[in-house]
């Protein structure tokens, strides 16, 4: 027999082997259960979750000899040609390639006839937000009442591009991305069948990178599996598709927070000739410092972390602190964004390295704004006193004229011309004769020595 891809041999068959969607799948066997079926039903989703398996259930369920029933029995002719994709009475049609209002013309006029051999007609119409508001428009009278053996399934990555004619008569039901650890079940299922060893490690990394999406997950698994020579292994896997891996980015991370450049520089050096690309790299230590900000906040929870919390390294979590780790993440994202525009990616990456080797010394603008509150305080508490002692008169004479702390004369400190200035200002105050043209930085000082202003 020909080869077949994972994702199509392992495709659900019931609503019992529907993956993360047991709100779907119980909303469906009740209204299969009861006799409530509906004429329209809008599947919404990301890629990958089940949209259109389900389809292919609901249409098995009403089309089996033992049906309307919510577990096809899958071995009569009905269940079969399904399965097969060689039914005439289940019409897939893709929504891309059928966009146009005469496309919809030709399904009003098939609906007129009942099915071949069939209980219902059903049309699964994948992608339906790629029709035209001409076609959509054509097909609403059609989708509202519709004769009572067709049932229209739709189903689409992209809900807001539906008109709400369409939605308001279409049962809908929203799929949701599947647990990573749901998807690393699965995987090690999916292993134990094909007779493959695998490491926990290595299914989890693949259920991370599939990002909810179970088809992805099983494309990237037969991806591993032709290379992996029947044993899955996170450090194989890592060196084969070109991954910085946990242990890198710690070793990378301490090298930082001890302030030594140069190795930081030498294993970033290292990462990157052994064929990490650069964008990659970027990634993965975004989301080393994203997992440390977690486990700062006191989250442990793997699907979150995207690794066990164990081999997050101590010295660097005890080393930083959650801003520190947030200026980290800013300065890594930035680069994300910034790196196709540089004429150097690679210098661009080297300088943000340097830059988070010095970020414990980092200070964050509400830790600068306390400091300089408390420093307002101080001085504002000093100059008060200050101002106190000045006004009560403890010591006699001018303020030019008595010592300060260590008893010194400030006219010491003075230039000869403008103690002669002070002197000549003096003898004005004497005379009563005012001294003109006195700039206001040197009103301001001579207010300061007559103890007008404490400063």
């Amino acid at each position: 027999m020909a080869y077949e891809v994972t994702a199509t041999r392992r495709r659900p068959k019931t609503f019992d082997e529907l993956a993360g969607q047991e709100f779907v799948a119980a909303t469906l066997k009740n209204s299969l259960e009861t006799g409530r079926i509906a004429h329209a039903y809008l599947f919404t989703g990301p890629r990958g979750c089940g949209k259109t398996s389900s389809a292919r259930i609901l249409a098995r369920s009403l089309n089996c000899v033992k049906g309307p029933t919510s577990s096809p029995c899958g071995e009569c002719a009905g269940c079969r040609e399904i399965a097969e994709g060689r039914s005439l009475d289940v019409i897939e049609i893709d929504g891309a390639s059928n966009t146009g209002v005469n496309d919809a013309r030709q399904i009003i006029e098939e609906v007129l006839f009942p099915p071949n051999s069939s209980r219902y007609k059903i049309y699964i119409i994948d992608e339906v937000h790629m029709l035209s508001n001409s076609a959509f428009n054509a097909l609403l009278k059609t989708i509202e009442e519709p004769p009572p053996y067709v049932v229209f399934i739709f189903a689409t990555t992209e809900l807001h591009k539906v008109p709400a004619t369409i939605k308001s008569r279409c049962q809908q039901f929203a799929f949701r991305l599947i647990p990573l650890e749901t998807i690393a079940g699965i995987l090690k299922k999916t292993c134990e069948e094909m007779r493959i060893q695998a490491e926990d490690e290595a299914l989890f990394w693949i259920a991370r990178e599939s990002t909810g999406s179970l088809r992805d997950a099983y494309t990237l698994f037969d991806q591993v599996v032709s290379f992996s020579d029947g044993h899955l292994r996170s450090a194989f896997i890592r060196e084969k598709l070109g991954l910085v891996g946990i242990d890198n980015l710690n070793a990378l991370a301490i090298a930082c927070i001890e302030h030594d450049r140069k190795k930081a520089l030498l294993l970033l050096d290292d990462m990157l000739n052994a064929g990490v690309a650069i964008e990659q790299f970027v990634i993965d230590m975004a989301g080393f410092y994203h997992s440390l900000l977690l486990l700062k906040a006191g989250v442990r929870k793997e699907s979150l972390l995207s690794d066990n919390p164990a081999r997050f390294s101590e010295q660097v979590l005890r080393a930083l602190n959650a801003e520190q780790i947030e200026r980290a993440l800013d300065v890594l994202l930035d680069l994300y964004r910034d790196i196709r525009y540089s004429i150097s990616p690679r210098f661009e990456l080297e300088t943000v390295v340097s830059k988070l080797c010095a970020l414990d010394k980092w200070v964050s603008p509400l830790e600068l704004r306390a400091v300089i509150a408390r420093a307002r305080e101080a001085l504002g508490g000093r100059s008060a006193a200050d101002g106190e002692g000045a006004r009560s008169g403890q010591a006699g004479g001018t303020p030019v004229e008595r010592g300060h702390a260590g008893g010194d004369s400030p006219r010491e400190s003075l230039s000869e011309g403008f103690k002669r200035y002070l002197e000549k200002r003096e003898t004005a105050r004497e005379d009563h004769a005012p001294v003109r043209n006195i700039s206001p930085q040197v009103e301001r000082v001579l207010r300061i020595f007559n103890g007008t202003i404490v400063e």
